[in-house]
């Protein structure tokens, strides 16, 4: 068994799917298709009750997002989700939020990850005011 520790995880073993070669004098691994890998791994991540600070960095790093990106979409600040990875623990809404996210990321049905980002671009609007206007059809907020 192979000791997975590139995935940034302590307990990732696999059973096979790996060959150790012999390059240049030194033991080099070649795993078979790594993404698909991490997809499995991220999954049963997911499935999980909780998350650790080292899964939530696992996950979130394989959404692609920084913590910051991660901090807007979840409503936090970056150096929260910092102190989750770093701590262990974050709260339970969060944590199932951020589980949520990665199984509508990894299967592509990216319905749920599309409406917070709209949630956080109405977050970021900055509009003193709000101008309505009354239409044939009733009244509208103005363009």
């Amino acid at each position: 068994m192979y000791h997975y520790t590139e995935s940034g995880l302590r307990n990732v073993w696999l059973a096979n799917g790996y060959k150790i070669r012999n390059v240049g004098g030194e033991e080099a691994v070649a795993i078979h298709d790594v993404d698909q890998l991490h997809r499995a791994i991220g999954r049963s991540l997911a499935r999980k009750p909780y998350l650790t600070g080292t899964e939530l960095r696992f996950l979130r790093k394989e959404m692609g997002l920084s913590q910051k990106r991660l901090a807007d979409m979840l409503g936090s600040s970056e150096q929260t989700v910092s102190l989750w990875e770093r701590r262990g623990r974050m709260p339970v809404g969060y944590d199932r939020l951020v589980r949520a996210l990665y199984l509508e990321f990894v299967d592509g049905n990216v319905k749920l990850q599309e409406m917070v980002e709209r949630l956080i671009d109405m977050d970021k609007r900055d509009e003193e005011r709000a101008v309505f206007e009354d239409t044939e059809a009733g009244w509208k907020i103005a363009a």
